[in-house]
């Protein structure tokens, strides 16, 4: 498993909410960000500390998590 310092969490976190303001307002639940932001952990583990990449690749997953999750 991945450690990620303080200050990335931050950067992951703030990604996730960027992505979630991309969400439609109906669309954007719990299970939706949970999924959103997997997708963001999963990135950075595979080594994407960048934040735009990290935003980018939890956004082309909107349309899976919202035909997943709805």
């Amino acid at each position: 498993m991945a450690n990620f310092d303080r200050e990335f969490v931050q950067t992951m976190r703030n990604a996730l909410e960027d992505v979630m303001a991309k969400v439609p307002s109906g669309y954007a639940t719990l299970p939706i960000k949970i999924y959103l932001a997997e997708c963001i952990l999963k990135a950075a583990a595979q080594g994407i500390k960048n934040y735009p990449e990290l935003v980018a690749a939890a956004a082309a997953q909107i349309q899976i998590a919202i035909s997943l999750f709805n």
